[in-house]
């Protein structure tokens, strides 16, 4: 059986194994490797946690061999495949989506910051925070010293600023963040987009000293530096963060379990196919990348974090006629958004 390499993206990082004549055809040692995972008499296990495999002949296309296309989706997780490109793009688990649309627990993440250095939500734990995910393709990059002045307000009566951009590299964030002080991450694979179901930014996220979201994605802004365009003024949402840190009120409508609808499958397989533009422009397959990003936009045309995401990746402007035209488009179908509307005051 003839062997090439095919690149496995799986938690925001890529892996290559040599595949078994299809980019879905993976050994059994390097699945295992490469996810935790394997295949025993009792199921797909990974320690003493085991799911039923119920068609052995579709896992186990030949000896020594696994089907990763039959194998991923009972592991709970979306999956799709650039077979010109040959790479496997797998999403994270509908149940750390569910876990934060419904039961509101905030889903563990681990995305390096600018200095290169890895954090964790879990490293935010016994404190308030905010979530703020913003992007370079946004004016919204400009809110952080914003935001960076919330945090020095409230952080001594205990709140987090946590800043996570949307982008492929620290340099291009760096810029936007000298003097501020908050922690500054940025997620290439947009996993947050995923696991939160953020469709545009600026997003911000409210989870409390637990763990819980207290108040699930919000459009809002650190600053007024753009309210003319977009007409949200950045005083309701931050004075409303005041009073959760310093009296404990929250808006009851950020309860209600249908706050952020869950993605569309499309929207799921759009995520996908963004990233492994995102990688193919990572690792200078410009040529290539073009296809999957198109995909991408053609699954969810409306969605900020792809649509306008792959704009810079593609040597499109984020801040041209295309944008402007894709803006006008959302305008007119209602400003779908994932979550609550934003706070406007009294204006």
């Amino acid at each position: 059986m003839t062997e090439s390499i095919t690149t496995l993206l799986w938690e925001g990082e890529s892996h290559e194994f040599p595949d078994k004549g299809s980019p879905n055809l993976i050994g059994t040692a390097d699945f295992e490797r490469l996810t935790g995972w394997d295949l025993r008499d009792e199921g797909l296990c990974n320690g003493d946690v085991c799911v039923p495999v119920r068609d052995r002949a579709r896992a186990v296309p030949s000896p020594g061999v696994l089907d990763l296309d039959h194998l991923i989706p009972l592991l709970d997780r979306p999956l799709v495949i650039d077979r010109n490109a040959r790479i496997i793009s797998v999403g994270s688990t509908q149940q750390a989506r569910r876990d934060a649309l419904v039961s509101r627990r905030a889903p563990s993440f681990s995305l390096p910051a600018l200095d290169g250095s890895m954090r964790s939500l879990e490293q935010l734990r016994g404190r308030l925070t905010v979530l703020v995910t913003f992007s370079t393709w946004c004016g919204c990059c400009y809110d952080l010293p914003g935001w960076q002045a919330l945090s020095d307000e409230l952080g001594a009566e205990g709140l987090n600023v946590v800043a996570v951009a949307f982008d492929q590299e620290a340099a291009v964030v760096a810029p936007f963040a000298e003097g501020i002080t908050i922690p500054v991450l940025y997620d290439p694979s947009h996993l947050l987009s995923e696991l939160y179901a953020i469709s545009n930014v600026p997003t911000v996220v409210w989870i409390d000293e637990s763990g819980t979201i207290v108040r699930p994605n919000t459009p809002a802004f650190g600053t007024d530096l753009f309210a003319d365009f977009h007409g949200v003024p950045s005083g309701p949402h931050l004075d409303a963060i005041r009073a959760w840190v310093r009296e404990g009120t929250l808006d009851p409508d950020a309860a209600l379990p249908e706050a952020v609808a869950e993605l569309s499958p499309d929207e799921i397989a759009a995520r996908l196919w963004f990233r492994i533009g995102a990688h193919l422009h990572r690792v200078g397959r410009d040529d290539e990348a073009a296809a999957p990003f198109e995909t991408a936009r053609s699954l969810a045309p409306l969605d900020f974090t792809v649509a306008r995401a792959a704009m810079p990746l593609t040597g499109r402007d984020p801040f041209g006629q295309e944008f402007m035209d894709l803006y006008d488009e959302w305008v007119g179908a209602g400003r779908p958004f994932h979550g609550l509307q934003p706070d406007l005051g009294n204006s």
